[in-house]
């Protein structure tokens, strides 16, 4: 739908992934007009899309008040617990019921989300799609455009924003499991120095005995395991849990693949600055983590948060100011840099701690680990951080 001439809008929110299009939805339910520029390779994927998004509190929040979770949740599986194991015998265990929340996670399709956020563009009021945004600038008038872009984002780059990544030199491996015995709610993660495995429940296709994987391992290892028959990277993904974790096998049963195999590579970035006269990013466009902690998405979804509460709250409070002054955008900056610079640090701190492989530095880590187990209030607040991204 193309923009009548000379129309100026609130906002152009630029991106076709979940942080844009839960931006322009949420701009749009509390009053705003939004210019959607779409990017215009925008399609649903060809192949299956193996990915899954752990969703904290804060997300689901969010999520419910734009009337989408709902229709997620039968997409998506809760997790009650959280086991940890280190290397050399460090362990940590997270449960809901310690924290006094019925979950501590869901864990979405991350398809199925994208769907239902495009499904309800297609009847939001105040939205318009436009065409793609060319060297950084809005295809139509608008007082902000928030650039919602992901990691590679040309109108970042167009702007003159540096963006500082930092690549791992490790790929995330992921793909969805079935296993011969029930979940029962509970995530297992192990740090096996150098690479970190996760299995996160999940309902699909097989309803409580269903994983989201999600393996960090070095490069080369990575292009390895992608290149496996099924039975033989089955049998590779088995043998580094019985590895790492003997007791754990048993309960987890004999996991098999049941879709394809997906890879890409990881990296640590922050963008040098997220707002300026005109415009913001959010998302992977202002920063990008290592996937351990399950919080990318998160964090995305935190800033979307923040912000619409910050243009909500300057109209009521500051009606002459529009979406795109600065002084009103440091708000979002203020509120969103250290969280994300400190979610950024503890995941990066804990990928290099587990995979220096010095005997000294290995029994310390471990013992740190468990030391966290035993210490109740750090363990309470950490989860807290994690809830609320």
């Amino acid at each position: 739908m193309n923009s009548p001439a000379g129309k100026r809008f609130d906002v152009c929110v630029s991106g076709s992934g979940a942080v844009a299009m839960s931006l322009a939805l949420g701009l749009s339910a509390e009053g705003f007009s939004v210019a959607w520029a779409r990017a215009e390779a925008f399609q649903a994927p060809t192949s299956q899309d193996v990915r899954t998004y752990a969703l904290n509190a804060r997300a689901i929040d969010l999520l419910t008040r734009l009337r989408i979770w709902p229709a997620l949740q039968a997409f998506a599986a809760p997790v009650f617990g959280m086991q940890i194991r280190g290397d050399d015998g460090g362990s940590l265990e997270f449960s809901a019921w310690q924290q006094r929340v019925r979950e501590l996670a869901w864990i979405a399709d991350a398809g199925a989300l994208e769907r239902l956020l495009s499904d309800a563009l297609r009847f939001a009021p105040r939205v318009e799609v436009v065409g793609a945004l060319k060297d950084g600038q809005a295809p139509v008038p608008s007082s902000l455009l928030a650039i919602c872009e992901g990691k590679f984002s040309d109108s970042r780059r167009a702007l003159g924003i540096g963006f500082d990544r930092q690549p791992y030199g490790h790929s995330g491996v992921a793909a969805r499991l079935v296993a011969s015995r029930p979940h029962q709610g509970v995530a297992r993660q192990w740090f096996r120095s150098p690479d970190v495995l996760a299995l996160l429940p999940f309902n699909q296709p097989e309803p409580q005995a269903s994983y989201g994987l999600v393996w960090s391992v070095p490069h080369a290892r990575a292009q390895v395991l992608t290149s496996l028959p099924a039975a033989d990277f089955e049998r590779e993904l088995n043998q580094a849990i019985e590895a790492s974790d003997p007791q754990a096998l048993p309960l987890i049963g004999e996991l098999k693949l049941s879709s394809e195999l997906a890879s890409w590579p990881l990296s640590l970035a922050q963008a040098s600055r997220w707002a300026g006269p005109g415009w913001v990013l959010l998302g992977d466009a202002a920063h990008q983590v290592h996937p351990l902690a399950g919080q990318g998405l998160n964090l995305g979804l935190a800033d979307v948060d923040t912000l619409l509460s910050v243009l909500v709250d300057a109209r009521r409070a500051e009606p002459w100011r529009e979406p795109g002054d600065e002084r009103l955008l440091q708000r979002y900056v203020r509120q969103r840099e250290w969280p994300t610079r400190a979610m950024a640090s503890v995941t990066d701190g804990m990928l290099h701690l587990f995979a220096d492989s010095r005997g000294p530095l290995k029994a310390l880590r471990n013992v740190g680990m468990s030391a966290v187990e035993r210490l109740g209030p750090l363990k309470h607040w950490l989860v807290g951080r994690a809830l609320d991204a």
